[in-house]
């Protein structure tokens, strides 16, 4: 199999049966018809111009939710070249990183390849990914170099979705209310009410979530370097040193180099701008740029 049919087949080698998936998309199809059914229909009228305007704008929501779910699962994210291999004497590379223990440069024993520069070992892919984030069981798939914008705009457009449903909830239970059980017989209390009980913990952890990647674009971290600069800041500080994330290159910067360099793209699941993941501009890279321009 080629390099790139693997890539398009996703971190998993090939679809399988997840339970956490499934939640996923039928709380998605739930909240999507719940909505448009019931929210909608009840407080505008579904063929209403006010119902037919939000249950367009909420479908394109949900599709561009759905659709870059559905990438950021079968999308693979970033496979370390079998011929890979650090060149220590290029002078164009100013950082590689080493093993904490040892001084020796990053090697997988059980993959058996060196390491490139943010990418681990993950146990749950049995393999090493580019820029690792985590693990993700809701997408049954590593978030890492080659879908890492695919999950943060899938989470962006899910916190809309969620916020937007809720909106329509509130507006019609004050409009309609849930008390006419004469002529609703009591279905959509039911409807109402569980809606609620999924949609309120749903919003808070999307947001939480949501607000968690902003800040590790802003800094151009993953979760894992995040935990391991805290980790190297202690150290540092407690020898009198001052740690700095390497590739932390300026908000801006760092916004462009995960999302794109065309801000009018940045919500539209493109990633022709990532390069291959083995090797991130730092802040080397930087004063190197400066220092020649003088």
């Amino acid at each position: 199999m080629t390099e790139k049919a693997k890539q398009q087949r996703g971190g998993g080698g090939g679809f399988a049966f997840s339970f956490p998936v499934t939640v996923v998309i039928s709380s998605i199809a739930y909240i999507y018809i719940s909505t448009v059914f019931v929210f909608i229909d009840r407080w505008f009228g579904l063929f209403s111009s006010p119902g037919i305007i939000n249950a367009v704008v909420f479908t394109v929501i949900a599709f561009m939710c759905v659709f870059c779910y559905r990438l950021a699962i079968f999308t693979d994210p970033g496979r370390v070249p079998s011929t890979y291999t650090p060149d220590v004497e290029d002078n164009t590379i100013p950082i590689h990183e080493i093993k904490r223990k040892g001084g020796d440069l990053r090697y997988c024993q059980k993959c058996s390849h060196y390491k490139p520069p943010r990418a681990h070992h993950c146990r749950g892919c049995k393999r090493c990914v580019l820029r690792m984030d985590h693990h993700c069981i809701w997408i049954n798939n590593c978030v890492g170099h080659a879908n890492y914008k695919f999950f943060f705009i899938f989470v962006t457009y899910a916190v809309n979705a969620c916020i937007y449903s809720m909106v329509l909830l509130v507006g019609s239970l004050a409009y309609d209310g849930i008390h006419d059980e004469d002529k609703n017989g009591g279905s959509f209390r039911t409807v109402y009410v569980v809606s609620g009980l999924l949609l309120v913990p749903l919003t808070i952890s999307l947001c939480v979530l949501l607000g968690w990647h902003i800040y590790l674009i802003l800094h151009n971290n993953t979760t894992i370097e995040y935990y391991e600069g805290v980790r190297a800041l202690w150290l540092q500080e407690k020898g009198g040193s001052i740690y700095k994330h390497p590739y932390d290159l300026g908000p801006y910067e760092n916004l462009t180099s995960v999302l794109g360099p065309n801000i009018l793209s940045w919500l539209w699941p493109t990633a022709s701008h990532i390069g291959s993941g083995l090797r991130f501009r730092t802040v080397y890279d930087l004063t190197k740029g400066a220092s020649t321009s003088k």
